[in-house]
């Protein structure tokens, strides 16, 4: 078969983390960035490596470049005693213990957060460890009878399991600590800190390479990870959700100059770690809007990407209701109206196979069922050139449901696609040479999720959040004339890690009531810490939630009777 006959497929990895680090302290508060490198981004780019064949596109989130970067240099440092290591659980694998019982039920605890049956029940040691581990947890009495050893062992686990499938196969250090099971010593600990530390410095220039040999198709997000389209007109989450409940801030205070700023840093930051501009953007969780494609247009972007929710709910709108079958209507890029940037959209079906169905299947069998998918979309679109099928999901999140961190899946994957004969994996921008984008009327603004923007606004704690953000920002406004050059970027640079849209993913009731305390918690740090740098005294809602441990529920002032701590 021809390659002009052949359906295009690309498969699209975005790797994103918020920004854990206290930007006026240096510590980290979740540990979330440097696990998931050494796991899932390590991972993914060992699975290009061993695939010549096989193409992707990854998407990396600016604040993750920075933070993996950052990472590198505080391993570097401490192995060559000039820097300490400034996140407490990563600092806690090879530094002297802590001897205090809180500090050591915090360690206990981090070193339980990890996939049960995939991370803690595969390996027979660290499974019995974290049994007696959250027995701890809830006799805390009996953590004046905790070894040093106990905890060194349990630390020393959590790190192995947490690493990539590909590192534990082909590492002969780590290979050898697997085998050890017990009684690390700091010598191991410390070794086992060095093979993070190479994994960290290297995961980006692995990725870099893969770009250099035409392999993968590297792009970016702008920079704190904002939902753009919201930040430019609160009421743009009523195109598609028409009775969505909206903050009480009527717009954001100068919204589209926000966004011009996030998407330039973005591609800045971008060209400071890859050399060159990228020519595609996935916008913060899909988000676009009419407004936000003209921006990300005059900042020279060729493509962006968002769902198939907000393709349908444009083609409604535009008079065109989408047909039953997708292959009439999805599978091809789309320009708007003024045109200069193509737009694709996900397979909401086919990304989520991946995302959330196949973890529970035989390697072998999702990827024949994904395949086939595929082939009945490649014989559905026989004699269209022009048709790509767009599989846009997390690169990280998925894989610690998968036996072995997806390692079977993926390599399955890559291998199936890049040799099959109706198939051709392929990158957005290599689309653009052969697909002509097809005529979008009408943009209704949305995102991946269900096509609206109700995962960011419309809850109370939500709208609240952004009521708060809108006082920092009016703040900030205030401030900014009489600050110095140096102040002013880093509170501008603060200012944009509160714009970023994790904190308001997990503020609601429907998220976990942990995790949401755990963001809401970091949410207040960053507000607080930019009025810090702007020499304002925070509001008292921000203030007291540090003070007193205990911080006012975002949809109120006052906090309620029995309202855990945030």
């Amino acid at each position: 078969m021809s390659a002009d006959a052949r359906l295009k497929v690309v498969l699209c990895w975005h790797m994103h983390q918020p920004q854990y680090r206290d930007l006026i302290s240096g510590a980290y508060h979740l540990p979330w960035t440097y696990l998931h490198a050494i796991k899932d981004y390590v991972d993914m780019a060992a699975h290009l490596e061993a695939h010549p064949s096989a193409r992707a596109v990854i998407n990396l989130a600016p604040l993750l470049l920075e933070q993996i970067e950052d990472y590198a240099g505080q391993v570097d440092g401490f192995l060559s005693n000039s820097r300490a290591i400034r996140d407490p659980l990563l600092a806690s694998l090879a530094a002297p213990l802590p001897a205090d019982a809180e500090s050591r039920l915090g360690l206990i605890k981090a070193c339980l957060r990890a996939n049960e049956t995939r991370m803690i029940q595969r390996f027979a040691p660290y499974r019995r460890l974290a049994e007696m581990a959250k027995w701890l947890c809830a006799h805390t009495d009996g953590l004046s009878y905790l070894s040093d050893q106990f905890l060194a062992d349990l630390l020393a686990w959590h790190h192995l399991a947490w690493l990539g499938e590909t590192v534990r196969r082909t590492d002969a250090r780590v290979k050898r600590l697997l085998e050890k099971g017990a009684q690390y010593t700091l010598h191991d600990r410390r070794e086992l800190l060095a093979v993070i530390g190479e994994l960290l410095t290297n995961i980006l220039p692995r990725y870099a390479r893969l770009a250099g040999s035409g392999r993968v198709e590297l792009s970016v997000t702008p920079y704190a990870h904002p939902i753009i389209p919201l930040l430019l007109d609160f009421h743009s989450a009523r195109e598609a959700a028409p009775h969505a409940s909206l903050p009480l801030l009527e717009r954001y205070p100068g919204g589209e100059e926000r966004a011009r700023w996030h998407i330039q840093r973005g591609i800045e930051t971008f060209r400071k770690h890859f050399g060159h501009t990228p020519a595609g953007c996935w916008p913060a969780e899909g988000a676009i809007s009419a407004r936000t494609l003209r921006l990300l247009r005059e900042a020279g972007f060729t493509w962006a990407a968002s769902g198939e929710g907000v393709l349908r709910h444009s083609l409604a709108r535009s008079g065109h209701a989408p047909h039953a079958m997708k292959e009439a209507w999805l599978y091809r890029p789309y320009a708007p109206e003024d045109g200069g940037i193509a737009c694709f959209f996900r397979d909401d079906g086919l990304s989520d196979l991946i995302g959330f169905t196949y973890a529970g299947w035989h390697g072998d069998d999702a990827v024949n069922n994904f395949t086939h998918h595929l082939e009945q979309i490649a014989v559905c679109c026989r004699g269209h050139s022009d048709r790509v099928v767009s599989v846009i999901l997390d690169g990280e999140n998925a894989w610690e449901h998968y036996p072995e961190n997806a390692y079977y899946f993926l390599d399955a994957l890559y291998a199936r696609l890049a040799q099959h004969p109706a198939i051709e994996l392929t990158t957005f921008s290599d689309c653009l040479k052969t697909s002509a984008a097809g005529h979008l009327p009408q943009v209704v603004a949305g995102s991946w999720v269900y096509g609206t923007f109700s995962t960011w606004v419309g809850d109370p704690d939500k709208n609240r959040a952004w009521d708060m953000l809108g006082d920092a920002k009016r703040a900030f406004d205030a401030a900014a004339p009489r600050l110095g050059t140096d102040q002013l970027a880093r509170a501008e640079r603060q200012l944009a890690v509160c714009e970023g849209s994790d904190w308001f993913w997990w503020f609601g009731a429907d998220n976990p009531a942990a995790t949401v305390s755990d963001f809401e918690h970091l949410y207040r740090r960053h507000l607080t810490n930019l009025y810090q740098l702007l020499g304002v005294e925070p509001p008292e809602y921000l203030a007291h939630v540090f003070a007193h441990g205990r911080g006012a529920p975002l949809h109120g002032g006052v906090m309620r009777p029995g309202q855990p701590a945030a």
